[in-house]
């Protein structure tokens, strides 16, 4: 019996499986970022700064899908912590641009074993990382409030 036909065991919730691979993955993540001294989120932030330095935070909230609620301590913490700066662009006072400091640039280098320790720990194919990605972006997408 699948969701549409009404049932309600919690095995045959998508959404159940979704959260729980979530906490699992995010748990395993856990201890290789405790010693870059990251969070999670913090990592999801590092991620896209390494990718693009100088990045509007308005950018970065949308490119990781968060608030700027949620983004703000994040970026607080983070240039607390010496990783990153915040400034105000020059063409428009209203937007911040974020950029990584020495250090946060530094800091990569000491996270590249984390995609590969967590590809070893997922132990998927290449073909079902692709296909898990995918599906996943298109869940996404699918239930994404317009």
């Amino acid at each position: 019996m699948s969701p549409r036909e009404g049932s309600l065991l919690l095995e045959d919730q998508l959404c159940f499986a979704l959260y729980a691979a979530s906490r699992a993955v995010t748990a395993r993540y856990r201890p290789l970022l405790d010693e870059l001294g990251l969070t999670y989120p913090q990592y999801l932030v590092m991620l896209a700064l390494w990718e693009r330095d100088s990045i509007s935070v308005r950018d970065l909230g949308t490119t990781l899908q968060l608030e700027s609620s949620t983004l703000s301590p994040l970026l607080k913490r983070l240039e607390a912590n010496g990783l990153l700066r915040r400034e105000r662009r020059a063409e428009d006072e209203r937007s911040v641009a974020l950029h990584l400091t020495e250090a946060g640039t530094r800091l990569r280098d000491r996270a590249d074993s984390v995609p590969l320790a967590m590809g070893d720990a997922m132990a998927l194919t290449p073909e079902q990382d692709a296909t898990a990605k995918h599906l996943l972006r298109l869940l996404t997408t699918n239930v994404s409030l317009p």
